[in-house]
């Protein structure tokens, strides 16, 4: 008996016994099964600004962890020992992660990472029911059918999601994905209140010329020029041997998306022109290159008043 996953635009028609395209979710005897659910790659208490996100709490620490699974198929992915390739796990229930939390007395705040965790749907859905005192949070690439993201919405406070590229065509050819999707999601987060940031991996020869970056600045800019945008250099992995991103690449982009954007920064290069965060009002660094808010009150630039967007 065939069951249909309708998690994603894959939509997953599967035999008894066949294993969805994320590895996460099985036909068990006519019922689909989440087989990844609470079973987790790693269990680490990171740096909110690793994830990246730099205007959710800055300087607070988040406790992090993912599935072994993505619905994603990247040639070049940057972590596909654990994406890509089945890798160790542990097991968590959603009340242990929970207890964990308060015990150890961590800003009451979770990170869903490292993978994609839309994979592990019920899984964050299950512990959002048992925990609302704990922020979630989703590090994503945002391929997800709307009627389960509108479920799971209302219980995230924050995403950073990994716009790739700005041409349908590439999605499907290097992703197996749709650009269509995933612009849908960031739309309906901004929407519904999430806050929101978005991070490009500038890839030589496949999405960072002039043109992809000016489509993919002026596409955030048009929703709003104050969602954060993290570019990113790649470097080859997995099947990719394309050779490294220039740092001069990754500056070159982010010079151009200032043009268009509130907040731009460059991620992965080492400390630059682009690590600190300045008020759009005034020019004024608010917050310093290792995160410390120093000319914030509350939200609000001291110098001149202007209102910064985030959570802070």
């Amino acid at each position: 008996m065939g069951v249909r996953c309708v998690l994603c635009p894959h939509l997953c028609l599967l035999k008894v016994g066949e294993i969805g395209l994320c590895r996460g979710r099985q036909n068990q005897d006519g019922k689909l099964i989440a087989v990844n659910y609470g079973k987790s790659i790693g269990l680490a208490v990171d740096p909110i600004e690793k994830k990246p996100l730099y205007h959710f709490r800055p300087g607070t620490s988040i406790l992090s962890l993912g599935p072994n699974s993505c619905n994603l198929n990247c040639f070049y992915c940057q972590n596909y020992n654990s994406s890509q390739q089945e890798s160790p796990t542990m097991d968590i229930s959603p009340r242990q992660l929970r207890d964990l939390i308060r015990e150890r007395g961590l800003t009451p705040q979770v990170a869903f990472t490292y993978t994609e965790p839309l994979t592990w749907f019920e899984y964050i859905y299950d512990f959002a029911q048992i925990a609302p005192e704990v922020d979630i949070v989703l590090v994503s690439n945002g391929f997800i059918n709307p009627e389960p993201l509108e479920q799971l919405l209302p219980f995230v406070k924050a995403m950073n999601i990994d716009l790739k590229f700005m041409r349908d065509q590439f999605y499907k050819e290097h992703c197996g994905a749709s650009l269509d999707v995933t612009l849908r999601t960031i739309k309906k987060a901004h929407t519904r209140g999430v806050h929101l940031e978005l991070t490009n991996l500038l890839i030589p020869g496949l999405n960072d010329s002039e043109e992809d970056i000016l489509d993919l600045v002026k596409f955030v800019g048009d929703l709003d020029r104050r969602i954060p945008l993290h570019f990113s250099a790649y470097h080859p992995a997995y099947k990719s041997q394309i050779p490294a991103t220039p740092i001069t690449t990754v500056l070159k982009a982010c010079r151009m998306a200032s043009d268009f954007l509130d907040y731009v920064y460059a991620g992965n290069i080492g400390v630059n022109d682009f690590s600190a965060t300045k008020c759009p009002g005034c020019g004024k660094e608010i917050i310093t290159t290792s995160r410390r808010a120093v000319g914030l009150d509350g939200a609000f630039c001291k110098n001149c008043g202007h209102k910064i967007n985030g959570v802070f």
